[in-house]
């Protein structure tokens, strides 16, 4: 069984020897004893109150905290270690890579002997705390950062504060080294980085290291609610239903036998029937339902469907919609600013270590956010599209799940 939480991976087509701007991500080789320390802290508080979520680092926590800041400026100071968070498990760093990298005896290296020899400086110290003596203190071994990317690597992890980290692949899992003595290593093997490249997106990620306690705390406070839940959500809509309503919405020119079967493959089944995945609480299911769905036929009553949805909402009634048009999403949103709770349909599914955005992860905490989906997780590259099948696919669960027509608004 694949151990998804290991992130051996490199990035395709990057040189690593390159100026530039890396978000790194490194595990911890056993994240269930915690060794970092632990959350603590008052959820409610914004980040920057004394009060608001923090770790409290432990002794071997201090140390990764120490060689993080001092060590790697010491002995590469063309790199530089920014927005930083010491997890009880793990730990997330924008490191900035000023201008070429050259070790101390003045050989061109890359950014990963640079993580390498801070893997090994705090293995070392790890071992000293801990009292684990021995001759031979081998750390781990550089990372060349050369192997490409493929699709099994791509789906072992996904970022943060919603964006979904990229995953990479070394073709190949090595074993941390424990040295001839067998001592094992504080860090698993490898690391995952992401290069921010569109505008924004360093932003989101120094906010979502910014607020990975707030994460943590969130997600102990609501153990069941905030994290995957597989196959949580039954739709009552089988498979020969939802390629009738296919055929009949979208015609023989957008669909056919070949287009089904990529989706049929992408859909999470049980018995022939399409189930859901989901990230949230699933009591909002048992409220009354109703399905937000605006057509282009219907573009000149949009205000209408708006004020209709709302006042349902208002009223009582649970919005659930795949907020794929604009009017969709105009309406699910205006709902969610006015504090009513709401369901949202996916366009894809849940990786193992799926993370909403912040507010997104609020709303889900609160009771006002179910998120669901009825696919399979797959990675996507930037600018991937969904198809028309794929739309009107959400759609028809989106009814399913409401057992609601969508001109419900219209009567």
């Amino acid at each position: 069984m694949k151990n998804e939480s290991r992130m051996g991976w490199r990035g395709p087509k990057k040189n690593y020897r390159w100026p530039g701007t890396y978000h790194i991500t490194i595990n911890v080789m056993n994240r269930k004893q915690q060794p970092l320390g632990y959350i603590e802290g008052d959820v409610s508080k914004p980040y920057g109150d004394p009060l608001a979520p923090r770790v409290h680092l432990s002794e071997i926590g201090r140390m990764v905290e120490q060689e993080l800041l001092v060590s790697i400026r010491k002995h590469y100071p063309m790199v530089e270690v920014q927005d930083y968070v010491v997890m009880p498990d793990h730990l997330h760093f924008i490191v900035v890579v000023h201008r070429v990298i050259y070790s101390s005896n003045g050989r061109e290296t890359h950014l990963g002997q640079i993580i390498a020899g801070f893997k090994k400086g705090c293995n070392r110290r790890y071992w000293e705390i801990t009292g684990q003596t021995g001759a031979n203190q081998q750390g781990e071994p550089a990372d060349t950062g050369r192997q490409g990317l493929t699709d099994a690597g791509r789906q072992e992890l996904t970022a943060a504060n919603g964006q979904g980290l990229t995953a990479e692949n070394g073709q190949g899992r090595r074993v941390p080294s424990t040295g001839s003595t067998g001592r094992p290593p504080l860090f698993d093997y490898g690391y995952v980085d992401v290069m921010p490249l569109k505008e924004g997106q360093l932003e989101r990620q120094r906010e979502y290291i910014r607020n990975n306690p707030r994460y943590r705390l969130m997600r102990q406070l609501n153990p069941l609610w905030l994290r995957p839940q597989r196959g949580a959500v039954a739709t009552a809509l089988t498979l020969p239903a939802l390629r009738g309503y296919l055929l009949r919405e979208c015609g023989t020119t957008l669909f056919d036998d070949e287009i089904w079967e990529a989706l049929r493959q992408r859909l999470l089944t049980t018995d022939n029937m399409i189930t859901c995945d989901s990230y949230g609480n699933t009591q909002l299911l048992n409220g009354h339902l109703l399905p937000v769905v605006c057509h282009r036929k219907d573009a000149h009553l949009q205000e209408v469907q708006k004020t209709r949805c709302l006042a349902a909402a208002a009223a009582g009634a649970i919005l659930v919609s795949a907020r794929i048009a604009k009017g969709e999403r105009d309406i699910m949103e205006s709902a969610m600013r006015q504090g009513l709770p709401v369901v949202t349909v996916e366009d894809n599914g849940f990786s193992s270590l799926y993370h909403p955005s912040e507010i997104r992860m609020e709303l889900c905490s609160d009771d006002k956010l179910l998120i669901v989906s009825p696919w399979q997780y797959a990675y996507r590259h930037v600018g991937d599209t969904i198809t028309v099948a794929e739309c009107k696919a959400m759609n028809c669960v989106v009814q399913a799940l409401c057992r609601t027509k969508d001109s419900w608004w219209k009567e």
